[in-house]
């Protein structure tokens, strides 16, 4: 990859942050061995105020929580969103092997909280995203016109990662073309298959979740300022990651013009989650 950041590009501005945990705990400290500092950051917790105080300090505009995974923490997400509607939109991690209840549930996420995405985990289900529990979901959210988020690569939790393997999201993409897929985690080992999928169908996106952005993978920053350019949408996957790193590290990515750039920090996100 040859381009380079010029130097006259502005500082992104109305920064989207794809992916907020608002309260991981205890819980999530299996993956303390990828992120050192990780484990003072759970054992504090995080109130509404300290994330809007970071989030200010760091320049990010938007986010999009994420509940469903860690605890029962729906409601206050609700309560977020709703003291700050300009600030934040809402996903959920739904089991797709909890059959008829999951669809319901996503059902009722969208139409009572207005929740914007649906999250699936390999890593959680133990199951490819070609296997039959994920299928109702998946039209279920067709029907709703909302987005899928699907954990692709090796899970940072130590468990197989084979069902994290983004092939088999071919074949969802075959049988549901009208379904929007966003790519979350990285997909590494697999990343030239998260591109290649990118560039088949229309409807698939990645975000850089849970990727410091100074170790983004080669092959997706070239996709995004390629014909990926519309693709590719920055998310901290905080608090494992830290908005201030982030956005440290954002300033410093070989984008060969500011517009694409800010499509990554903001427009992608902004156009999917919050329009």
């Amino acid at each position: 990859m040859t381009a380079t950041r010029a130097p006259h590009f502005p500082p992104p501005t109305g920064v989207v942050d794809a992916w907020i945990n608002p309260n991981l705990g205890a819980t999530a400290g299996d993956v303390s061995y990828l992120f050192p500092d990780l484990a003072e950051r759970l054992e504090r917790g995080t109130t509404l105020e300290q994330l809007i105080d970071e989030m200010d300090a760091a320049g990010v505009a938007k986010g999009v929580l994420c509940s469903g995974f860690f605890g029962d923490d729906r409601e206050w997400c609700v309560k977020a969103r709703d003291t700050h509607p300009d600030r934040f939109a809402l996903s959920h991690v739904v089991d797709p092997r909890d059959g008829m209840a999951a669809v319901r549930l996503v059902e009722d996420l969208v139409a009572q909280d207005n929740y914007r995405l649906i999250r699936m985990m390999g890593l959680q289900t133990q199951l490819a995203y070609n296997e039959a529990a994920y299928y109702p979901v998946y039209a279920k959210c067709v029907e709703l016109g909302i987005p899928v988020s699907l954990n692709v690569g090796f899970p940072g939790p130590q468990v197989p990662s084979k069902y994290q393997d983004p092939l088999p999201v071919d074949d969802v993409c075959a049988f549901f073309p009208d379904l929007k897929i966003v790519l979350a985690h990285g997909g590494e080992p697999w990343v030239d298959v998260c591109v290649k999928l990118m560039v088949k169908w229309p409807n698939v996106s990645y975000m850089t979740s849970a990727i410091a952005p100074k170790h983004i993978p080669p092959a997706i920053l070239q996709y995004a300022n390629t014909r990926g350019a519309d693709r590719v949408m920055f998310a901290s996957d905080y608090p494992l990651l830290t908005h201030e790193r982030c956005l440290g590290e954002v300033v410093n990515l070989e984008f060969r013009d500011g517009e694409k750039l800010q499509k990554y920090v903001a427009g992608n996100a902004e156009a999917l989650f919050f329009s």
